[in-house]
């Protein structure tokens, strides 16, 4: 047999072997595997492997190590790192298998899962999931990040909550993980992404919140002084007690039919905020004192309905974007932010400032870094990643003086800038377990879902080629 026709026989054999698709460019239904919630940056893999099972990642897995290829894991795509070319991506959109146990007040969840599933589980119970405001984001993913949730400062990060979790290392082998049995090898799961195996499922809490206040409070920014809207949240953000996660957003809407009227050709500033407390109305009072509100829908709610708190947009498109953690919040240098990004950018921006705290202060057996972080500014710009830099690297020199690094989970596109994301210590620690379990680096190319992005030619953890 020659050697062209012993490869065909052995790809053969693999598809038979597994569930899982094997997928080359020109095959049909290559592209639509690839194609995911971010779209500005173009993926062209060698091989997909479209898993289904633990079998099927373990394959995929297998094959890699073998070839020496770089792997990469994609369940939503909505934290892409960048354009990719060669390599093995494995896509796990299929694995969308949940559990709920109420009695325990968990949920096990696969690798495909997304965050509207977990709520649309759990919220008959009387329970919720620590998700994020997008119900379309891939929970695990999200949470091999960290996972800052609307019930952060409340509960913690969603990495704090995880029991365990069934990963596939570079050896091909499966495990399951626990802190108790593999303390090293979770804590490194827990905030670095897919850097060191491909998580299929994980066990996490739920909370018993069936309900909520939270909601929006908005304002015109050509009405009231935007300026003035952030000095009043930053001097009431101080006073919430830590059942109380909120955010400020600006954005600068343009004037097109397709947007809500009252949006139309207006900047935007909001306050979005989730509070799982009995006195939501007092505590919002000195906001409503701001100005004129352009919509107020404050109130009491199902736990189900929390996805209307941020309404993020459900269609696939172009972004790019990164974040800052910062010690403090100076409202004078928040200004300027606001004017580099605001109505006058050379291209739309949005700006959101999250309140940290609470319980996102309290360490946790994980990698999650920067905890003492007081404020978390987040910048995201339409487009391609060329242009956004240029709007955006210049705005995050307006709060250098107190950033203390970077958000894993808000690392839009910027997969080739790694500095920040840990603290040195946890950034030796990662290093060292990254030689013990991936020592060829093949997971250096993560597509999708916040994973931690090692780029080719550079070993992002260990700060050597492999």
């Amino acid at each position: 047999m020659s050697g062209y026709a012993a490869m065909l026989r052995a790809m053969e054999l693999l598809k038979s072997s597994t569930d899982q698709l094997f997928l080359r460019p020109g095959d049909i239904g290559f592209e639509k595997e690839l194609a995911g919630f971010q779209t500005g940056f173009t993926l062209r893999p060698d091989v997909v492997f479209a898993a289904s099972s633990t079998r099927d990642v373990a394959a995929a897995v297998a094959y890699a190590a073998e070839r020496g290829l770089p792997i990469g894991v994609q369940a939503t795509g909505h934290g892409l790192p960048g354009d990719a070319a060669g390599g093995v991506l494995i896509t796990t959109k299929r694995m969308d298998g949940l559990t709920v146990d109420p009695e325990a007040r968990t949920v096990r969840i696969q690798a495909g899962v997304r965050w509207g599933q977990v709520v649309a589980a759990a919220v008959p119970y009387g329970l919720a999931p620590l998700n994020g405001s997008g119900p379309g984001v891939g929970a695990v993913s999200y949470t091999l990040s960290g996972g800052l949730g609307i019930l952060a400062r409340r509960f913690g990060y969603a990495a704090d909550h995880v029991r365990s979790l069934e990963v596939v290392t570079a050896d091909g082998r499966p495990r399951t993980v626990t802190p108790a049995g593999d303390p090293d090898l979770y804590g490194a799961l827990l905030g670095a992404g897919h850097a060191f195996g491909v998580v299929t499922e994980l066990e996490m809490d739920l909370v018993p919140v069936p309900r909520l206040y939270g909601g929006v409070l908005a304002f015109d920014g050509h009405a009231v002084d935007p300026v003035a809207v952030l000095r009043a949240y930053r001097k009431w953000s101080e006073t919430v007690p830590d059942e109380l996660t909120s955010s400020l957003s600006a954005v600068s809407h343009p004037d097109i039919p397709a947007l809500p009227p009252q949006l139309r050709g207006r900047y935007v500033v909001a306050v979005r905020l989730a509070h799982t407390g009995a006195d939501g109305e007092r505590l919002v009072a000195p906001l409503r004192e701001i100005g004129p509100a352009l919509e107020d829908s404050l109130r009491d709610m199902p736990y189900a309905d929390s996805h209307t708190i941020h309404r993020d947009p459900e269609f696939p498109h172009a972004y790019y974007g990164d974040s800052a953690v910062l010690d403090d919040l100076d409202v004078e240098a928040g200004a300027r932010l606001m004017a580099r990004t605001g109505p006058d950018a050379p291209s739309p921006c949005v700006l959101q400032i999250n309140h940290l705290g609470g319980a996102l202060a309290r360490q946790a057996p994980n990698c999650v870094p920067h905890r003492a972080g007081r404020y978390l500014v987040r910048l995201l710009t339409m487009g391609s990643r060329e242009a956004g830099r240029t709007l955006l690297d210049p705005a995050f020199t307006e709060v250098a003086p107190w950033t203390i690094g970077r958000a894993l989970n808000f690392a839009f596109g910027s997969g080739d800038r790694t500095e920040g994301l840990y603290d040195a210590g946890t950034h030796k620690r990662l290093a060292g377990l990254k030689m013990r379990y991936d020592p060829a680096n093949l997971f250096r190319r993560n597509y999708g879902g916040f994973s931690t992005s090692l780029p080719d030619g550079c070993h992002a953890l260990t700060g050597v080629t492999p």
